[in-house]
């Protein structure tokens, strides 16, 4: 399956393969597979160790020794030399404090060791770890599900994806035809989501969508849920990241989306919640969406970090737990949380470009789903689950504010009143 991250391992190969490669991510995004392809597209000589499947190299690494004596016992026991050749590729890490802190030695002693780290939960272990890590010693990747580009990569629509840029960089409007074909492919993203065994399955299976088995996502769902209970300090906190995560779906159907506490357990306030909360940010599980008061560069200087929106970090997932039917999703019918799962489907878009999120509501005078900076300043942009175009608070906020603003939604593509009209198919153009 092709993916964007295999280029950041390219880059990583070409300009910095001496520096320990961390990449962190949510379970289930492909992690695993785009490293392990890598590894074996391009090097001869390729160590591949499972921390959860042999916790004896944990034991070696947490001996009181010198790295370099840790290295060559972890050599006998793999019964593997390290050349300089070799890529080494540790999954799992988050299982290992020492190995994690030793990356420190693997990118300052004079042998010129290739190593690449990833894990699930890693980024939760980060935020709790208690050895001293490696600043400036290891650099950090993060990895995402698929998005609607890959998608349509896996499809084999690869040429659609030229096309789709084409339109978007000229304003011009996409063949009837194909746009609405590519209105189709972004609902039945929505329906299957960004994770690749999801989309594996349902593309090797051949499955009519209407009857499509959903045990795959539920099984993803079940294990997110049973993580929830690892690197806590007790039951508590563990059932406070639960409650917070089930009830993203609720709070983004409400009216006014920012998230509030008091929803999930009468008169809680966020302090209640901040170490779940910490938790969730830290595990890649949701995105956050913050509100901010000024509409000027930099957003996050002027943003209020207890005042936010939240989304989980894959649509398909949210779909999953809302339970909608899947045909209302595909014949785009009215439904109560329609645009919660469209506006939760651009952000995670967005995020997959490395767009940070802000918003700005204020109640009977102006609400912009989107803020973001770019290198042309700060950029408004309006969500519409349909073709209804009425904006009047992007209207207003371009006539007073900005020069441009973004509306998205299922119409083509165009320009009016410096206005970008962007289809919902095409949300991966936009970036910084």
């Amino acid at each position: 399956m092709k993916r964007d991250f295999y280029q950041i391992l390219s880059d990583w190969k070409d300009k910095n393969i001496l520096t320990p490669l961390m990449v962190v991510g949510a379970r289930q995004v492909g992690k695993t597979y785009i490293i392990d392809k890598f590894c074996k597209d391009n090097f001869n000589d390729y160590i591949y160790v499972n921390l959860m499947e042999n916790p004896r190299i944990i034991e070696i690494f947490a001996q009181n020794e010198k790295v370099e004596n840790k290295i060559k016992e972890f050599s006998l026991e793999l019964n593997r030399d390290i050349k300089e050749e070799t890529i080494i590729f540790i999954d799992e890490v988050q299982e290992s404090e020492d190995i994690i802190q030793d990356l420190k030695y693997f990118c300052e002693c004079s042998f010129p060791y290739k190593i690449i780290v990833a894990g699930s939960l890693l980024g939760v272990k980060l935020n709790r770890f208690k050895k001293s890590f490696p600043v400036g010693k290891v650099q950090i990747e993060y990895m995402n599900p698929l998005s609607f580009k890959e998608f349509l990569w896996a499809l084999g629509k690869d040429k659609y994806v030229e096309l789709i840029r084409e339109c978007f960089k000229e304003n011009k409007k996409m063949p009837e035809y194909f746009h609405n074909e590519l209105l189709n492919d972004y609902r039945l993203f929505l329906c299957l989501g960004g994770m690749p065994q999801v989309i594996t399955k349902y593309i090797s299976e051949q499955e009519n969508i209407l009857t499509y088995n959903n045990t795959t996502i539920r099984s993803i769902i079940d294990a997110y849920i049973s993580d929830m209970g690892k690197y806590t300090n007790n039951i508590y906190e563990k059932n406070k990241i639960e409650r917070i995560y089930k009830n993203v779906p609720n709070q983004l159907a409400k009216e006014n989306k920012k998230y509030q506490f008091s929803k999930i357990e009468k008169n809680a306030r966020m302090r209640d919640y901040e170490t779940a909360f910490s938790w969730l940010l830290s595990s890649k599980l949701i995105i956050p969406c913050y509100f901010v008061n000024k509409f000027e560069t930099p957003l996050k200087g002027f943003m209020n970090e207890f005042d936010f929106k939240i989304y989980l970090n894959d649509t398909g997932i949210l779909t999953e737990l809302i339970g909608i039917p899947l045909v209302n999703i595909l014949k785009d019918e009215a439904f109560m949380f329609k645009g919660a799962i469209v506006e939760n489907y651009v952000a995670t878009e967005l995020m997959k470009n490395n767009i940070d999120l802000f918003y700005y509501n204020k109640p009977q005078i102006m609400e912009i789903d989107f803020l973001i900076d770019t290198n042309v300043g700060v950029i408004p942009i309006e969500v519409k689950a349909s073709d209804n175009i009425k904006s009047s608070s992007l209207n207003k906020i371009i006539t007073k504010t900005m020069k441009n603003g973004i509306r998205i939604s299922t119409k083509n593509f165009g320009l009016e009143n410096n206005i970008k009209s962007v289809p919902l198919y095409a949300v991966f153009c936009i970036e910084k």
